[in-house]
């Protein structure tokens, strides 16, 4: 039934914002038109979290090693906010080039399985050949500094299963 997810990031300079997906994070990509890119990504999980109001969303990616990955985005000139320690995880935010940010963190929880596809939809493009990988997975944060000890970082949340954001005051801290 379910043999995949469809993730929109909105950007004010969505070509830079797509450049930087293609060739600093270097995921795999299929052009559907015009240089309309859609990227494609590891599996994937999806959490709900108590709120006060739907209709909010929120992504992010994960790695298996943020020290690792916040060497990589410095090496290509990526700015990176400082890892904090949320307790499920090792939480960073990436700046990509149109203003946004990108959440990226190392998971401490548990993973569910991936689900399985037994057949896929036929695909009419060919999948671009991943330019640059990154040593290690996507995921988790990136910092402006390289020597984080994931030990030593001190907890800013309670610890829970995966982003937790339920209100207003959760998204202020973040920025």
């Amino acid at each position: 039934m379910i043999i995949g997810a469809h993730s929109i990031i909105y950007s004010k300079r969505p070509e830079a914002d797509r450049a930087f997906l293609r060739d600093a994070l270097g995921l795999p990509h299929i052009d559907v038109g015009d240089g309309w890119l859609i990227f494609g990504l590891p599996p994937a999980e999806v959490a709900l979290h108590p709120s006060s109001k739907n209709d909010v969303h929120e992504f992010y990616l994960m790695c298996d090693d943020i020290k690792d990955f916040v060497a990589e985005m410095k090496k290509r000139n990526a700015v990176c906010e400082p890892v904090q320690n949320q307790g499920w995880g090792l939480l960073t935010h990436v700046m990509l080039p149109g203003g946004g940010r990108l959440g990226v963190y190392e998971p401490r929880h548990a993973r569910p399985e991936a689900i399985r596809v037994s057949k896929a939809p036929p695909t009419s493009r060919r999948l671009s050949a991943r330019p640059r990988p990154i040593s290690g997975s996507i995921s988790a944060g990136a910092s402006t500094s390289t020597s984080v000890d994931s030990s030593s970082v001190a907890p800013t949340g309670p610890s829970r299963c995966g982003p937790r954001r339920s209100s207003t005051e959760q998204h202020a801290t973040l920025g």
